[in-house]
Parts: structure tokens; C-alpha cells; sequence
């Protein structure tokens, strides 16, 4: 099944979630609901109220409660979009102005502690204590790989260990409790609920890759951004990494990426482009992600045989080949 064919099975449970996250964002503050909705409004691909629903499926299915999850899951990753541009000074996102681009900084950080707050008010509306407990601690390691980036703003001496502890906290935990709190939601035993979790990091991992690649190797239509944005702003992502330690092209990509952090000029992000995509670096983490993917579905394989199992099969096969 394709992506797209699956969206429209789900159609009317998303149009709730997305009806749901609409009127959880509007404020009486005129210029509160209008920042809060700009990132809403230019779409996206729902792909945690998705992996919620699914997970769902494994138990009781409510749509009642699970709606409080997946809304507050996409509001908390809405929230840190807003302020990661803030940090990253990011002009747009999904094609549309960001928020702190049409407004300013200090609009843009209150918007996201805005949005933050919501998502919070939604889902005390669960009482199941191990959902607060599970998304609590989250929230804790999410501001930590934060943090992390920040740390390592153009950091070419870091270890790929600690690019995969950052994106563990920045990316892959969010969609991993996704799957877990959706199964925790639906009153899904241990066992489940942690398969679905194990699945959900490992496309959580494979999806950050997947956005790395594509920052690279996109197109500004694709992916909404001008290419080589990450590196830019000085993330130092996974083909990066393992380009710099291709002996063919590292000694010409350092003095490519020290240009980029002192003059912020395009030029030298031109020519690291060229230098990442000429090493093997590319290759490496396409075969990375390729294997997180494959420990997804394996995680899978104790679960029962429901439609609901093949439909994250397939979104963990269009994750693995996305080009936007």
C-alpha cells in the first residue's frame, strides 16, 4: 500500500486529529492563535498521529482518547520545530516563511512555549499515569539532545556515537513513544506497547538519517528548504561525518566547512555539497538507515497479524525511500 493510499483509509480519524489540533491552537490572543497556527497550516506529514492510531489498533481502539495522544505528540513536535529555527535563524519551513522569520525571535519562543503548554493541557485529559510518566521523561531527553546540537555547532571532531545519541533524543524518541503511548492509550499489554516502541526508534532513527540525506541531496521543492541548510547553520549531520573520514575528499572538506562558520558565505556551502556527495559518505548512512529499518519491521514480528501491522510495514518501506 502505498503512503498516500493509507492516508486516505485513515481519512476521516486524521481529519479529527487535525480538526483537534486546529482548535487546540486557537487563542483569544489574536496574534497568539495566528503564529500558533502559521506552522499548522503549511501541512506536513502527520506521522505521529499516524504511528498513535495504528498502535492503537493493537488493543481497544478509541479514537476519543487516543486523539488526546497523537494531538499533544504533534503538538510537542510542532513546539520544537518553532524554536529549532529560532536557534538554527532558519528563513523558511515546508516551503512557508517560519515563524520567526515573519514575526521575530522573541514572537517565534513564545509561540513554541505556546504550543508547548497545550500539548500538555490536551493529554491530562488521559488519566493513565504511565502515559504522563513515559512522556514526561521524553520531554527531558528531547531539551538535552537539544542542548547537544547546540554543543556541537560545527563540531567536526565529534563522534558518530554522539550524533546518534543526539538524534536518538532529538528525533527517534518522539515517533518510538508514539507507538508506545498509542498501544499504552489503547490498554495494549507491556509486551506490545514495547515491540511497538522498538519499531517506532528504529524509524525514528532511520527518519532522521532519511531528513540528513535529503538536506544534501534534495532539491529546495522537496524538502521545503535550501539545500545544505543543516550544515550550514552548522549541524554537522551523519554523510558529513563519514565524508570526513573519506581520505579522498576530507582534507578539502574541513577548509570547506571552517569557510561556511566564518563567513556564512553560500559559495563554501556550494563546494561542501559537491565534496559530501563525492565521497563515500552518502552510501554509508543510505546503508544505515536502511538497516535501522530492517530491525523496525523485525520488531514487529511478535505482533498479531492485523492490517494495522502491515500498514507500519509499509510506512517503515516509504520511510526508507522518501524523497521529501
Amino acid at each position: 500500500m502505498r503512503l498516500l493510499d493509507l492516508y486516505a483509509k485513515m481519512k476521516h480519524d486524521l481529519n479529527v486529529i487535525e480538526s483537534e489540533l486546529e482548535a487546540t491552537m486557537t487563542s483569544d490572543h489574536a496574534l497568539l492563535s495566528e503564529t500558533s497556527l502559521h506552522l499548522l497550516k503549511a501541512g506536513g506529514k502527520r506521522i505521529r498521529p499516524v504511528f498513535v492510531l495504528l498502535a492503537g489498533k493493537f488493543g481497544n481502539y478509541n479514537l476519543d482518547e487516543l486523539k488526546k495522544v497523537a494531538v499533544a505528540l504533534e503538538l510537542i513536535h510542532m513546539a520544537s520545530l518553532v524554536h529549532d529555527d529560532v536557534i538554527d535563524d532558519a528563513d523558511t519551513r515546508r516551503g512557508q516563511l517560519t515563524v520567526k522569520s515573519r514575526w521575530d525571535n522573541r514572537i517565534a519562543m513564545y509561540t513554541g512555549d505556546y504550543i508547548h503548554a497545550k500539548a500538555l493541557l490536551t493529554i491530562t485529559d488521559l488519566q493513565v499515569p504511565q502515559v504522563h510518566q513515559v512522556l514526561s521523561k521524553a520531554m527531558v531527553q528531547m531539551c538535552i539532545g537539544e542542548m547537544e546540537q547546540i554543543r556541537d555547532f560545527f563540531n567536526t571532531r565529534q563522534t558518530v556515537r554522539n550524533y546518534f545519541l543526539r538524534i536518538r533524543r532529538k528525533t527517534a524518541l518522539l515517533i518510538a513513544i508514539s507507538c508506545q503511548l498509542g498501544a499504552i492509550a489503547a490498554g495494549c499489554s507491556n509486551t506490545t506497547a514495547q515491540n511497538l516502541y522498538r519499531f517506532g526508534y528504529n524509524v525514528g532513527m532511520a527518519f532522521q538519517i532519511g531528513d540528513d540525506l535529503l538536506d544534501l541531496c534534495g532539491t529546495e521543492k522537496q524538502i521545503g528548504k535550501p539545500p545544505g541548510s543543516d550544515i550550514r547553520q552548522g549541524n554537522i549531520t551523519l554523510p558529513v561525518l563519514f565524508a570526513l573520514e573519506d581520505p579522498e575528499v576530507a582534507d578539502s572538506l574541513l577548509p570547506e566547512i571552517e569557510r561556511i562558520r566564518n563567513t556564512e558565505g553560500q559559495a563554501g556551502t556550494v563546494r561542501a555539497l559537491e565534496l559530501i556527495k563525492q565521497s563515500s559518505g552518502i552510501a554509508r548512512a543510505e546503508e544505515l538507515a536502511e538497516r535501522y529499518i530492517a530491525k523496525a519491521v523485525r520488531a514487529l514480528e511478535e505482533l498479531p497479524t492485523i492490517s494495522a501491522k502491515k500498514n507500519l510495514t509499509d510506512i517503515a518501506g516509504f520511510i526508507a525511500k522518501r524523497n521529501y
